[in-house]
């Protein structure tokens, strides 16, 4: 039987989603807890990898097993007891024929979370990033408009990522604002069929660099057009960075 959970975690702690060598990750927890509480060993498959240090509200993932008498909605509850506190299981559910984490994803959402401060606000610290100054929400958004299509993200990628292809399509990016704890809060939402390894997170610096004049919209378009990383500006810290949800059906 497959069995499929939605997990959120803190990701401060771990090296990422998957499984690492020296390093501790939420698929390591997920399935030393699913071994705890229910004695068997199972491989927890995930929707995606995120990166060290990135968060999770709705990261979406399956295992198989026979030996299971526990029911799937139960699982949460079950497996929770034995798992850190800054990750936790939310629904549980039977897979559907066909059904793959990984695999069945249609479209994914990240949110990157922005402060603008002259100081750090502590508690705003751990699940955002702090920027000197940002334009109006107005101007970001008409800048956000250009990430949006299908194009060849080559250059948004990390080295060393191996995929067969770096086209994407990102479908929306969208901009809001509000005021929390009497700072501007900016939130970036990034919508796509896939992202490749650190690409909201460069999106993001970019973004924020032409919007400040740092950089133009002809050297995002070069950046498109040749995979150039150096065209591009920083990639943001990965804290700011979180999974908001998995979609699986069109």
């Amino acid at each position: 039987m497959r069995y499929v959970l939605r997990i959120s975690y803190d990701g401060t702690a771990y090296a990422g989603w998957q499984r690492q060598k020296n390093a501790p990750s939420v698929q390591e927890m997920l399935e030393t807890a699913a071994f705890e509480a229910l004695g068997v060993d199972v491989r927890v498959v995930g929707s995606g990898r995120t990166d060290a240090g990135v968060h999770a509200a709705g990261q979406v993932c399956h295992f198989d097993s026979e030996e299971i008498t526990v029911p799937p909605n139960r699982l949460p509850d079950c497996l929770n007891r034995f798992l850190p506190s800054d990750i936790r299981l939310l629904d549980g559910w039977a897979a559907e024929e066909g059904f793959d984490a990984n695999r069945s994803a249609k479209r994914k959402t990240y949110c990157y979370s922005l402060y603008v401060s002259p100081r750090e606000m502590p508690l705003m610290e751990r699940y955002a990033v702090r920027v000197d100054s940002a334009p109006e929400q107005a101007v970001l958004q008409k800048i956000a408009y250009l990430f949006e299509g299908e194009h060849d993200f080559k250059a948004f990628c990390a080295s060393g990522s191996a995929v067969k292809t770096t086209v994407r399509t990102v479908y929306e990016v969208k901009v809001e604002e509000c005021e929390k704890f009497g700072l501007r809060e900016i939130k970036i939402y990034v919508t796509g069929n896939g992202f490749l390894y650190n690409m909201v997170r460069t999106m993001v610096g970019e973004l924020l660099d032409i919007a400040l004049g740092k950089r133009s919209e002809e050297s995002l378009s070069m950046a498109f057009a040749t995979g150039d990383r150096s065209l591009l500006g920083k990639t943001m810290p990965a804290k700011g960075l979180m999974l908001v949800n998995v979609e699986y059906k069109k």
